[in-house]
């Protein structure tokens, strides 16, 4: 199915792409090729896409350790979702619409790669106990993969990975907006206290300090 509507060719006709744009459109695929799979699954960060009932589009930011996602065969890809913030804005899109956009980007050999299909969410995925600390498992019915040229891609080297990424052999850090003094009694059940186990309350202002310092998390 072409991702193509009016709007897209009324645009293709102004600017005189109708002849690249079919060209590249066939050059797409329905299926993750052997080469997409070891570029996605070298990946520890992407960018996730949704919409909602009402066509309200979110992008998020998701980050694990190198394989979080993975490519169990050419239609399906996975990935864990993680305690975050309790809003669920993607988990719940996908709910609602299923429809997904990924984007994942190399940063220190500039590539990138666009992936679009039909996902569900599941607390109950088999896969769920391979993934340390992850809430629920995102499967991916790929419809589309597309290749990007890296252009406009700035050329930036990986520091470090977060400590908060989940790793079997450590706990998982409490995240540091959870210490804040005014959203204790707003926090789930599961949370409730741990404030005072991983250092105590800190105020807003102190949270916003150590954020702007890079150490917000």
């Amino acid at each position: 199915m072409s991702l193509y509507g009016d709007s897209h060719r009324a645009l293709h006709a102004q600017f005189d792409s109708q002849r690249i744009a079919a060209l590249l459109e066939a050059m797409d695929t329905d299926e993750v090729q052997p080469q997409h799979k070891a570029f996605i699954e070298s990946r520890d960060m992407f960018w996730l896409a949704t919409v909602d009932k009402e066509g309200r589009p979110q992008c998020q930011y998701k980050g694990g350790a190198p394989g979080f996602i993975r490519v169990l065969d050419p239609k399906t890809v996975v990935f864990p979702s993680y305690d975050g913030n309790g809003r669920y804005h993607s988990m719940g899109n996908i709910g609602e619409t299923a429809q997904v956009g990924l984007l994942f980007l190399d940063f220190e050999s500039p590539n990138r790669l666009r992936l679009q299909g039909e996902a569900t969410v599941s607390a109950n995925d088999p896969l769920l106990a391979e993934y340390k600390d992850a809430e629920l498992i995102v499967r991916i019915n790929v419809t589309h993969v597309i290749i990007n040229c890296p252009r406009y891609i700035h050329k930036m080297k990986r520091v470090e990975q977060s400590h908060t990424v989940p790793a079997p052999e450590k706990d998982t850090p409490f995240a540091q907006w959870k210490r804040i003094d005014v959203v204790q009694e707003a926090l789930p059940s599961k949370d409730q206290g741990r404030a005072a186990q991983s250092g105590g309350l800190i105020t807003m202002d102190q949270w916003v300090e150590n954020l702007m310092k890079g150490n917000g998390s």
